[in-house]
């Protein structure tokens, strides 16, 4: 039986977050489908499992308790399941990197697709995506993280922060090639954690998976296609 149930859409996108903190974590989850999710998304939100606006959503079986927000459920998961160290101040960098994921996807959609790309304005975002990339970067040399080991819990294992961290950066660097390299030559040292966080085993398989489930679908609709046109012409 599963640990977990999982409303979100077959896609990687926010709901890969979660998946990675659980393959990491060794846990299992039941995955609903896209049906699924509309039917629960109708419901009054007194009748929700957790009242919420749209996916990730997340039941944890062993207590019944629900959650939506992928950054709530993504502490969540760290604080119940050992994946952040018991320190305030780690507790807090961890909210901060798991937050700023969040942003970077939302900006990388513009804003789940209210607008769609240009040429020009891909042009205009490419500053930005950098300056995202180098503050990964300055937040890992600002904490005394050393080549090899993981934001908060040491060489041995991951934690949230560096779970989140390569789930974002090889994500997307797996769909968009010049991402992938923009995100080399930006920022090496996180390049780097996200290939070794990226070898562990709960991770390489729920890659693998992944490729199989979703194919080369990021975050879909118009707003992926708008993307796939100025990275991919």
């Amino acid at each position: 039986m599963a640990d977990y149930d999982l409303y979100y859409w077959p896609l990687p996108f926010r709901g890969q977050f979660l998946r990675a903190i659980l393959a990491v974590a060794g846990k299992s989850w039941q995955e609903h489908d896209s049906e699924a999710v509309g039917n629960l998304m109708q419901q009054a939100p007194a009748d929700q499992p957790a009242p919420f606006m749209g996916p990730p959503l997340l039941v944890d079986r062993s207590s019944g308790f629900a959650l939506s927000q992928m950054p709530a459920i993504a502490l969540y998961l760290g604080e119940t399941l050992n994946l952040v160290e018991d320190d305030a101040n780690a507790r807090a960098m961890t909210a901060k990197i798991v937050n700023d994921a969040n942003d970077v996807i939302d900006e990388l959609t513009l804003d789940g697709g209210r607008e769609m790309w240009t040429p020009q304005k891909w042009a205009n975002f490419q500053p930005r995506l950098s300056r995202w990339m180098h503050i990964w970067e300055a937040s890992a040399r600002r904490y005394d993280v050393q080549v090899g080991q993981g934001y908060f819990l040491g060489a041995n294992k991951a934690g949230v922060a560096d779970i989140v961290t390569a789930t974002l950066r090889s994500t997307m660097g797996n769909h968009f090639p010049a991402i992938a390299a923009l995100l080399d030559e930006t920022a090496p040292r996180t390049a780097g954690l996200t290939r070794r966080v990226q070898a562990l085993p709960g991770l390489a398989d729920l890659t693998k998976r992944s490729a199989s489930q979703y194919g080369e679908a990021y975050c879909g609709g118009e707003i992926e296609k708008s993307l796939r046109s100025v990275l991919d012409p």
